[in-house]
């Protein structure tokens, strides 16, 4: 037996009925639309010319950005050889947009290993850049400087690296060198298969963060630009910049979220300590 179904028709409803449905409607719709959550949305949906994109990583460098699914189980069986430093450095780590300081505890023991003092940021999770954030990094950076009596080295992954670059540009008297790992400081700052997700969480375009900076101007310190082809995230032209950008350029083969965990980057950053002056 079919049941029937009744349906109202909105045409046969009252006027009045009816104009006071249109008008709750457009409150509804103005006062969404005055929302830090409309905001957002627009900002995630905003257009963008495809050139501004120009060199982003194609779907499958994304896809491949799932192995670090494997990582623990990768990991117990990964043998690194580290060599005792014979020049230990004071290290702050930097993470990237949306992670934790925890995400840069395994190259933190690596470092640590070879006889280096590895230190977080003083802060959690990276959920962007914010005046207050850039003043609590400057503070943990002079507070490290001064209690151990030297110049530290500023490592940071993705958006962390953009906050060392600043930071050291801001102290450089307290910088000894400023690594940076898949960080897009020069370039578009939309080349990149993320920043949609990066505007919408942070409320803000990336081409107008709520920080003065200069993103491409080097710091007055030494700075090497830690970059992959096989990035599934930033675009490599961009992590790896120009000639007067960084001073030193160096190409791996590792993911984007390799440049936390893999080999070849652990060995590359121990060589970028031990090779370090100042």
């Amino acid at each position: 037996m079919v049941q029937l179904r009744i349906r109202p028709e909105l045409s046969r409803l009252p006027a009045p009925l009816m104009a006071a449905a249109a008008a709750a409607g457009g409150r509804a719709q103005q006062a969404y639309a005055a929302t830090a959550l409309a905001r957002r949305v627009a900002l995630a949906r905003e257009e963008c010319p495809e050139e501004y994109q120009s060199g982003k990583p194609r779907l499958a460098r994304l896809l491949g950005e799932a192995q670090v699914l494997l990582e623990p189980v990768r990991r117990p069986r990964r043998k690194v050889d580290v060599a005792t430093a014979t020049n230990p450095q004071v290290v702050m780590l930097l993470p990237g947009f949306g992670a934790h300081p925890m995400r840069m505890r395994y190259l933190a023991r690596q470092m640590e290993a070879a006889g280096h003092v590895a230190k977080r940021w003083g802060l959690g999770f990276n959920w962007g850049p914010t005046e207050q954030n850039f003043d609590a990094v400057e503070a943990r950076l002079l507070e490290l400087h001064a209690r151990y009596g030297r110049k530290v080295v500023l490592v940071g992954w993705s958006l962390g690296g953009l906050y060392a670059r600043e930071i050291a540009k801001r102290q450089p008297q307290a910088v000894a060198k400023v690594v940076t790992m898949g960080s897009p400081f020069s370039g578009s700052p939309r080349a990149n298969n993320v920043w949609r997700a990066y505007q919408f969480i942070t409320g803000h375009s990336v081409d107008a963060p709520p920080v003065e900076a200069d993103l491409a101007a080097k710091p007055p310190v030494e700075t090497v630009a830690l970059w992959s082809a096989n990035d599934g995230v930033i675009a490599p032209r961009c992590a790896a910049g120009r000639p007067g950008e960084r001073d030193r350029a160096i190409p791996l083969r590792c993911t984007h979220m390799g440049f936390t965990y893999d080999p070849q980057v652990v060995q590359t950053v121990l060589a970028e300590l031990e090779s370090t002056r100042g």
